[in-house]
């Protein structure tokens, strides 16, 4: 039977590409936008929001001028956010408490809040067992979004709307993600791998990105500076306006009045996909593939002719893209890049891996000028967040599988978030229309 149905479906999707192809002349005719964006990449307003904002232009002199990205939270922004924190201070959890109820905590507040997400890392009994362990699969994304669903049938509210409770739901999913990816891995790891199986209990003391490093190591080991990483790394992740397509959908499923679980289902089903969440596992795969090439990582020239290759699609995955430089916004810089990039140098010396960071910043600098060279981008290109998250996971022993799943122990902040502020300042569906370009047939 499977066998017939791969055929059938073989035959079949030549009659999709036939019916289902759209003219790009049918597109600028009637003046419609690909994918929300006009052909500068500027998205198409589709609501307001008083969660975040992103800037990459300003009107200087009248005109419409790239300048370095700003990131603000609240009305904060992220840098402040950062570099306020203390030394021995973890910021994703004063971040969140921001995020979703629009002020900065107070010193009782934050500690209310901690104790609050530290009860709520529990699972239902023999959820583990009978839920995560069964089923077990290499796409942890798949593996979390299955145990999100799966809460839904232990909640007496599963479907109830009103603020409290859908506020409820969100916290408890919040303090629950990283058990979800860390136990999904584990599962995966046994079962799949043939590896030890091992599940470390959250501790409630500790934070998020603590706890985090304790479950997925077998010793529970984990230093200061490795969670202090990890804890920024979420803190940048953790919310990037309305507009990208994971919390768009949070928004458009939430708006439909569905449940809490469903709508951060289908936000989880969204980041997975290689366009949105899984940009810096390309960038992994295509640093790899350059020091398979080349013989001196440190050797500008050799580097330079072997990415300008890659930029001609003539080598890697053949597509003439430089992984992690460039983003849909940002013009001349990245600030959560910005911020990271620090932290990820002082990880890289602690592990004695400061070549490969020197690595990483020579493909940086010499893709970038070659990219603006050849391709003369107007707004300027530069190095994103993702170029780095990638190699800040491989330093801390984190498995490529749960590079994608840490994206959304941090952006289910931001989705909860948005949730709530549709819930409360929307009450419209999200029904957007499309043209019709279909031809009439007797």
């Amino acid at each position: 039977m499977d066998d017939n149905i791969r055929s059938y479906a073989a035959a079949k999707a030549l009659l999709c590409r036939e019916h289902d192809t759209i003219s790009d002349d049918l597109f600028t005719e009637y003046g419609v936008n690909r994918g929300l964006r006009d052909l500068n990449g500027k998205g198409v307003l589709t609501g307001l929001t008083n969660i975040s904002e992103i800037i990459s232009f300003k009107n200087i002199d009248g005109e419409r001028t790239p300048v370095d990205g700003e990131l603000w939270y609240r009305g904060y922004r992220i840098e402040t956010l950062v570099n306020e924190l203390g030394p021995h201070d973890f910021g994703f959890e004063k971040t969140a408490y921001l995020l979703l109820f629009g002020e900065r905590p107070t010193d009782a507040q934050l500690e209310e809040f901690k104790d609050i997400l530290g009860a709520c890392r529990t699972l239902p009994t023999n959820f583990t067992r009978d839920v995560i362990m069964k089923a077990p699969s290499h796409d942890i994304m798949n593996s979390m979004t299955r145990s999100i669903l799966t809460l839904a049938s232990y909640d007496e509210d599963m479907g109830g709307l009103a603020i409290e409770n859908c506020l409820r739901q969100c916290i408890q999913l919040i303090a629950e993600f990283p058990m979800l990816a860390c136990y999904g891995y584990h599962a995966y790891n046994h079962y799949e791998n043939d590896e030890s199986m091992y599940i470390h209990r959250p501790d409630p003391n500790l934070s998020t990105a603590e706890n985090f490093l304790r479950m997925i190591r077998p010793d529970n080991a984990y230093d200061e500076l490795e969670a202090k990483v990890l804890d920024v790394a979420m803190m940048v992740h953790m919310e990037h306006g309305g507009g990208n397509n994971s919390t768009f959908t949070t928004r458009v499923v939430t708006s439909a009045g569905t449940d809490t679980y469903s709508s951060i289902a289908a936000a989880m089903s969204s980041l997975k996909g290689a366009k949105h969440g899984g940009a810096n596992i390309k960038v992994m795969q295509m640093m790899d593939d350059i020091r398979a090439h080349v013989k001196d990582t440190s050797d500008r020239d050799e580097v330079r002719a072997y990415v300008s290759k890659i930029l001609d699609g003539e080598a890697f995955d053949h597509q003439g893209l430089v992984y992690g430089l460039g983003h849909a916004i940002y013009s001349l810089s990245d600030p959560r890049e910005k911020i990271f990039h620090g932290f990820v140098d002082r990880l890289a010396v602690a592990k004695g891996r400061h070549k490969d960071m020197e690595f990483y910043e020579i493909v940086s600098e010499e893709a970038i000028k070659m990219i603006c060279e050849r391709r003369r981008i107007f707004k300027g290109v530069c190095p994103n967040v993702d170029f780095y998250s990638g190699f800040v996971y491989e330093l801390l022993g984190i498995p490529m599988e749960l590079y994608t799943p840490i994206f959304a122990i941090a952006r289910i902040v931001g989705w909860s978030a948005h949730r709530i502020e549709e819930l409360i300042g929307m009450n419209k569906i999200i029904r957007p229309a499309y043209m019709s370009v279909m031809k009439e047939k007797e």
